[in-house]
């Protein structure tokens, strides 16, 4: 039995993550931003409609912290599998 690293396994691990890190941009960023904006603009964010603060700031808020969130993880996947 050997202790290296399955690199299959990293990748799907590597994949995977970024497959739900760009869902959840997806869903932030054109969902919320562009498709439910007319139901969103009802509720209010800092004196601004929220579907217009989506479209605007909060897509890129949520990018910067897709961002940290993929350095964090991968950092942890990274040492499970021995290649840090």
């Amino acid at each position: 039995m050997s202790n290296q690293p399955d690199p299959s396994a990293y990748w799907r691990a590597n994949l995977r993550l970024m497959a739900i890190l760009l869902a959840v941009w997806f869903v932030c960023s054109y969902v919320l931003g562009i498709f439910l904006v007319e139901p969103l603009n009802h509720a209010r964010v800092g004196g601004f409609p929220l579907g217009f603060w989506f479209a605007h700031q909060g897509s890129i808020y949520v990018f910067v912290v897709l961002i940290l969130v993929y350095a964090a993880v991968m950092d942890r996947l990274d040492r499970r599998f021995g290649v840090d």
